[in-house]
């Protein structure tokens, strides 16, 4: 289902006018399309399955050496609860069991899920089993770390803050291999 644009700019002139604005003055007769543009954008994901992008994968015999490891993949989503941004990295680590996958997918995966309305927790989790399910590696691992509109800009408007969240399958759910990974995140910082 794509994004309805007619839908959202009507909504956004309503809320224009709710607000006390004109929604037909001059700065502000194109926000109702332009939102309507970015929400295609933001939303995009809705009407992808991110296991699609893991189809491409390439078979290979052990020689892959022991973890892939692809560090500071840049995300945007949107908080479900305010529909406000939130931006962050994200760092994604598997063991391959027989296969992988080229490195420009795991960003596609990552931006994918992103792009539905979302709360950062579920996005990790879905990242994982994403990952989890598409690749069947030995153990997969998903550190996000993102900093939140609805934090920064409202309410206790902690604008220095951020968020970090994890999730873990297979053998990096032991803490041992899991320092091990997070030890090779820090490293590149």
């Amino acid at each position: 289902m794509a994004v309805d644009r007619g839908r959202i700019q009507a909504a956004v002139s309503e809320i224009l006018a709710a607000i006390g604005e004109n929604p037909e003055r001059v700065g502000l007769e194109s926000t109702p399309r332009r939102v309507a543009d970015a929400y295609a954008e933001f939303f995009a994901g809705l009407d992808q399955d991110p296991q699609d992008l893991l189809h491409d994968f390439v078979p290979v015999d052990g020689s892959t050496g022991e973890l892939v490891l692809l560090r500071d993949i840049a995300f945007r989503s949107i908080c479900e609860h305010h529909l406000l941004p939130f931006l962050g990295i994200a760092h994604v680590a598997y063991l391959p069991r027989g296969r992988v996958v080229g490195l420009g997918r795991l960003p596609a995966v990552v931006e994918t899920i992103a792009a539905r309305p979302q709360l950062q927790e579920r996005l990790t989790e879905e990242i994982a089993d994403a990952l989890q399910e598409g690749l069947d590696p030995l153990g997969v691992l998903v550190v996000l770390d993102a900093v939140h509109g609805c934090v920064g800009t409202r309410g206790p408007r902690q604008s220095a803050s951020s968020t970090v969240t994890m999730a873990s399958r297979g053998a990096l759910t032991e803490p041992t291999a899991r320092a091990e990974i997070i030890a090779l995140i820090a490293a590149g910082g």
